[in-house]
């Protein structure tokens, strides 16, 4: 249905970034370190829905993100939507909150049609390769020098999702 134009269909998560970078392998040259700085302290979680061609709609928060934020981001994308919409999500104890679960009906008023995932398969979440790509391939080490730098680099390969960073599904 999505393929026909029928739909649109969107992969929704959340991930969180911070000062501990994601360094799952790395060449370095022999007798010589690969350093990287790790500081707790400030994070950013980022919410997205994102379709199989790329169209990332998103958000970040500074700090704690919970149901009621994740109902704030999910009323801003309803509002933006031109036709029907399937958004399928996992089942993390926001999207299975009261406050979510109550919201589900209006949104499918609106033609936003909410469809959990079966429980422990991420696998299915196709938002879930944006995540690993991002944090293990798009974001340099350099952007972990700083909670601003991070920032910055992160809101740069966000919005360039679909043009300079793709996923071909």
């Amino acid at each position: 249905m999505e393929d026909s134009g029928y739909i649109d269909l969107y992969f929704g998560d959340e991930s969180h970034f911070g000062l501990t970078p994601n360094v799952p392998y790395a060449w370095q040259m022999k007798g010589k370190q690969i350093l990287l700085p790790a500081a707790k302290g400030k994070s950013l979680n980022v919410v997205g829905l994102m379709t199989r061609k790329n169209d990332l709609f998103f958000d970040m928060y500074e700090g704690t993100y919970n149901a009621d934020t994740c109902i704030d981001f999910m009323d801003h994308f309803v509002a933006q939507t031109v036709k029907k919409t399937v958004v399928i999500l996992d089942n993390s104890p926001i999207h299975r909150s009261r406050k979510f679960k109550a919201k589900i009906e209006e949104w499918k008023e609106k033609d936003v049609l909410i469809f959990f995932l079966s429980p422990y398969s991420p696998e299915l979440n196709l938002i879930e390769i944006l995540w690993k790509r991002i944090k293990y391939q798009w974001i340099p080490f350099d952007a972990y020098l700083s909670f601003q730098n991070l920032k910055e680099r992160l809101s740069f390969v966000l919005n360039n999702v679909g043009k300079q960073y793709d996923i071909i599904f």
